[in-house]
Formats: structure tokens, C-alpha cells, sequence
């Protein structure tokens, strides 16, 4: 039986709302909104949405990722659900038919986080395992091969992952020592390894051990260090990469600030956050970045 006060995370406020004894805010729902072209809404349709609409009637979702027209989620329970488009296997679910209202990916309830990418998925388990599906021509599953899986596949077999991010036909994740890994895609330097490179396993970013979390966007990444400093690199035609320029760079350069705390990475732009809750955004931001990818 979960110690019933302080702060809880969600887990512990489903088993008091079972218990009788929440008293706390209503839990977690969960919306959508936006284009509906492959059911990623959630909504069992197709019909576009232009304000928030929820998914089903539950309250017990834990975290969710948007990707290119399909989106990944896990439950507070440890399960984890996809829906939308299928085309490259993307869902996990075993086949590529796309679903317009959340399909639960296999049985198990040991999923921590997930992202969802252009057209591939990433994930971690809760002991530390790294999983991924999906589109595979560059090496984006980080599986040694080129191979596309319907089904989560494990990247090698440690056990030491602590947060991972599928971008646009590549991936990066962060370990529990600290290192930052990169595979996939990398002909705009998107792979932060100073070269141009594809990779179809993990490999890693220079020899620092302070990375805290990254994200992979559009041919790009961004990433945020323990000491609040904030890193970007890859594609940069649209100034995604926040360095006051339109220059491309195949290893990481630090945007000016201390403060940050964390970042995502879009298609064509970026969006953080620093340490007195301000928010901030660079790249293109008049809507063209919305649901959009550029090659």
C-alpha cells in the first residue's frame, strides 16, 4: 500500500482514488487537436479538430509523445498504447494498419517512457532496457541492420538508459552515467558526431558525462547538460539550432544561457524552457513547423 501523502506521482493517486482517499486534483486526461488524417487524434475518425478534444474517458495516462501523424503513450499502470498512422510499422502492434483510437502494444507493464518520431518509435523500460520500432532504412531502430520491425525490438542488451528521443530517421537517447548516444540518419550532421556518417547502432557523443536529456528533431538535436547549459546541432536551414545563423554543425555548439531546463526539438524549430519557468522558441514558429517534415 503506497504512503498516501506528500507529493505523489500518479501511480500512488490511482491506487488512493481506489482506496478512497485522494482528495487531490482529478487526474490526467488526455486530448488531441489538430490535422486527423490517420486517426491520430484518437477519436475513432478522421475528422480534424481545431480545439482540444478528449481521448476516451480515461484518467490514467502517464505520458504521451506526438510524432508524424501517429502518436505513443504510456499508462499509469506501465502499459503502453499507440494509435494513427502504420504505414512503416510505427505503432508496434505487429502489422501496418493504422488506428484511430488507442491499441495497447502487448501486454506488459513495464514501460516508462516512449517517443515517437517521423516514422519510427523509441522507448525505455522501467529497468532500463532501450526498445524500438518501425521504420529502419537508416539505421533509425539502432538494431546493427536496416531492417523495419512492427514490434519493439531491444537495442543491445544493457540496461542502463535513462531517456531516450526518435526524430526524423534518427535517434539519441541519454544513459544513467551521463554519456549521450546518437544512431540513424546523419547527412546533416544530425548524429552530433563532427562527421556526416550513418549509423546503425548507438554511438557516443564525444566523451562528456553531464548530458541530462535530449530531443531529436528534424535533422537536428538538442540537448540539455546538469549544469542548465543547452546544445544544438545537425540541420539549421531555418536557425532551428538557436545560434544566430543558418549554418549547419556536426557537433554539438552551446546556445548562450546557464539556465535552462529542458528543450524539444520540432521539425523546423525549437522550444525551451529555463529554471524561472519562461519559455522560449527559435526556428520558424508562423505555424509552417506544425506536422511538417523537410528534407
Amino acid at each position: 500500500m503506497p504512503n498516501f501523502s506528500g507529493v505523489w506521482d500518479l501511480k500512488d493517486q490511482v491506487q488512493a482514488i481506489a482506496a478512497g482517499r485522494w482528495t487531490g486534483l482529478p487526474l490526467p486526461e488526455l486530448y488531441a487537436w489538430g490535422l486527423n488524417s490517420s486517426g491520430q487524434l484518437g477519436q475513432n475518425n478522421t475528422i480534424n479538430r481545431s480545439s482540444p478534444v478528449q481521448i476516451g474517458a480515461l484518467t490514467d495516462w502517464s505520458q504521451v509523445s506526438a510524432g508524424y501523424a501517429f502518436n505513443a503513450s504510456v499508462k499509469t499502470d506501465g502499459t503502453l498504447w499507440s494509435w494513427g498512422l502504420n504505414s512503416k510499422g510505427q505503432l508496434g502492434d505487429g502489422t501496418i494498419i493504422s488506428r484511430s483510437s488507442p491499441v495497447q502494444i502487448g501486454a506488459l507493464t513495464n514501460w516508462s517512457r516512449v517517443s515517437a518520431g517521423y516514422s519510427h518509435t523509441i522507448s525505455v523500460k522501467t529497468g532500463g532496457t532501450l526498445w524500438s520500432w518501425g521504420y529502419n532504412y537508416n539505421g533509425q531502430l539502432g538494431q546493427n541492420d536496416r531492417v523495419s520491425r512492427s514490434s519493439p525490438v531491444q537495442v543491445g542488451a544493457l540496461t542502463n538508459w535513462a531517456q531516450a528521443s526518435a526524430g526524423q530517421d534518427f535517434s539519441a537517447s541519454v544513459k544513467t552515467d551521463g554519456t549521450l548516444r546518437t544512431w540513424g540518419h546523419n547527412d546533416r550532421g544530425s548524429l552530433g558526431q563532427n562527421n556526416i556518417t550513418y549509423r546503425s547502432s548507438p554511438v557516443q557523443v564525444g566523451a562528456l558525462t553531464n548530458w541530462a536529456t535530449v530531443s531529436a528533431g528534424g535533422r537536428f538535436a538538442s540537448a540539455v547538460k546538469t549544469d542548465g547549459t543547452l546544445w544544438s546541432w545537425g540541420r539549421n536551414h531555418y536557425g532551428q539550432l538557436g545560434q544566430n545563423n543558418l549554418t549547419y554543425t556536426s557537433s554539438p555548439v552551446q546556445i548562450p544561457g546557464t539556465t535552462w531546463s529542458s528543450v524539444s526539438a520540432g521539425s523546423v524549430h525549437s522550444l525551451a524552457t529555463k529554471t524561472d519557468g519562461t519559455l522560449w522558441a527559435w526556428g520558424i514558429v508562423t505555424g509552417k513547423q506544425i506536422g511538417r517534415a523537410h528534407v
